[in-house]
């Protein structure tokens, strides 16, 4: 058995959610979808009686979230809001108006009068780009039937256990340099300053290598300059898209903002090294008999290679820093709790000869692996809240909400609903391993939910699950409680 070392998690600096300052729902009513004959739904207000917190004009309710803490800590003050306002509010952020829901009914209700196409919120910023060049939409961005389509070809390899099983030997490769890595930074009391940019290297180098057959050596101790670049272009591009979407993005490409320019020069990056190296992995093992899952779906689908390009570098994008998230938080939530993290440990000892790399089919003998990881993105979901755009006019709760009207499904309230989950502040892997699972389906969604739940959810947990084999074994991990966790 390998020596284990000690190394305290130094986590998330921003983007974590305080499990102190979590709020969890008191009432949940029964709701009836909507078209039934429910006598309190004949008369519906509108979506102008909706509460919520102070609406300033042009403002909206900004400077209050700024006052609690700002963005990075939106998730407790739309907690905070929940248990003033109740399951169901509507705020404003400067141009942007939503309807906040945050009850597993209300979710419900949505969920059973969903459409055959149902709508995310529209990314103004990145359709802009794709106009200006002429690229593909991706699934992020598409709608519609053009939305279906795309998602089924992907949806055949990436939606299936089985199919996505056999990326583990991949992953395995990834994950053999990782061990590697950190045991090169660690120093000499164990500690690693900062173990979430580590865990971003290992998320990127591994997606990479799925999606694009590329060891780019986001581990290795001096970086290239193709692998520079490509964290600049994604880190560029992150930071200023979300300024475009509480301004017009016609504002800004029409008078070619400072913005507008680093956000179009940060896309034909990821484009231009997309398109490389797509185009090099179909071209190489398009002459071969091979049961790649890329080629695979590109030859099954009549998909058009600017369809690939887009589709690829989004879930690429939508990939990385949710899977280091839940990856971090998960080490966190384990390090709390010698107890579970001994268990996990045995169940990994129990199920794996020493020396023996895991695999999908190991992990199937793993259940208490697998409760730990579901109970971390329940208490700390690594995307606290996800969106809908309605398609048609629709019903929830007490309100006639009009088509178009964007819903923002706070996951991080619904895993925190006391009702669901008993002791819910505790971090307790057990209860989803019950014989009889009473959790209510609709509050935990940490994946989304539906027909846009995220594509990459099975190719995301086979990445957690293993890379929790490799390091528990290897290592003690606690948590530094003099470090706030933002």
């Amino acid at each position: 058995m390998p020596q284990k070392r000690n190394f305290v998690s130094m986590l998330l600096k921003s983007r974590f959610i305080s499990v102190q300052s979590s709020i969890p729902l008191s009432t949940v009513s029964n709701l009836k979808a909507a078209g039934q004959n429910d006598p309190h739904l004949t008369c519906p207000h509108s979506m102008s009686a909706l509460p919520g917190p102070t609406n300033w004009p042009v403002l909206g309710s900004f400077m209050d979230i700024l006052r609690k803490g700002g963005l990075q800590r939106q998730h407790e003050a739309l907690a905070g809001y929940h248990k003033q306002f109740g399951k169901i509010f509507r705020m404003k952020l400067g141009s942007f108006d939503s309807v906040h829901i945050g009850a597993p009914c209300l979710l419900e209700a949505l969920y059973r009068e969903e459409s055959s196409y149902p709508q995310r919120l529209e990314i103004k910023p990145w359709k802009a780009y794709r106009d200006y060049r002429d690229e593909a939409y991706g699934l992020l961005i598409l709608e519609g039937k053009d939305w279906q389509r795309v998602r089924s070809a992907f949806q055949q390899k990436l939606m299936k256990p089985t199919e996505v099983g056999k990326l583990d030997t991949k992953i395995n490769e990834v994950l053999v340099d990782f061990v590697q890595h950190i045991d090169r930074i660690c120093n000499k009391d164990g500690r690693i300053d900062d173990l979430y940019c580590e865990l971003n290297k290992w998320s990127l180098e591994s997606i990479c290598l799925v999606l694009y057959e590329k060891r780019f050596g986001f581990l290795q101790p001096n970086l290239g300059e193709e692998a520079l670049n490509f964290i600049t272009a994604i880190k560029t591009m992150m930071s200023t898209f979300g300024l475009m979407m509480v301004t017009p993005v016609e504002f800004h490409r029409s008078l070619n903002t400072k913005i507008w320019k680093d956000h179009t020069h940060a896309w034909d990056n990821l484009f231009k090294t997309a398109k490389c190296h797509i185009d090099h992995r179909l071209t190489k093992l398009s002459t071969k008999d091979t049961e790649d899952f890329l080629c695979k779906i590109y030859k099954d689908s009549k998909l058009s290679k600017k369809e690939m390009y887009a589709t690829i570098t989004e879930m690429l994008i939508g990939a990385v820093e949710t899977t280091a998230n839940s990856l971090s938080w998960a080490i966190f939530n384990i390090s709390r709790n010698p107890d579970i993290q001994k268990k996990l440990y045995e169940e990994i000892e129990r199920v794996l000869p020493p020396g023996q790399v895991p695999s999908a089919e190991d992990i199937r003998n793993m259940p208490y692996l697998k409760a730990c990881l579901k109970e971390s993105m329940r208490i700390t979901p690594s995307v606290p809240f996800t969106t809908r755009t309605l398609d048609k006019e629709t019903i929830l709760g007490e309100y006639m909400l009009p088509k178009g009207t964007v819903l923002t499904i706070n996951s991080h309230v619904l895993g925190s609903n006391e009702e669901c989950f008993d002791e819910w502040t505790q971090f307790k892997p057990e209860r989803w391993l019950q014989e009889k699972n009473t959790i209510n389906p609709f509050a935990y969604i940490p994946f989304g939910i539906g027909k846009r739940m995220c594509i990459g959810r099975r190719l995301a947990e086979l990445q957690l699950q293993l890379t929790l084999c490799w390091l528990a074994p290897r290592t003690t991990t606690t948590a530094d409680s003099t470090t706030a966790v933002a």
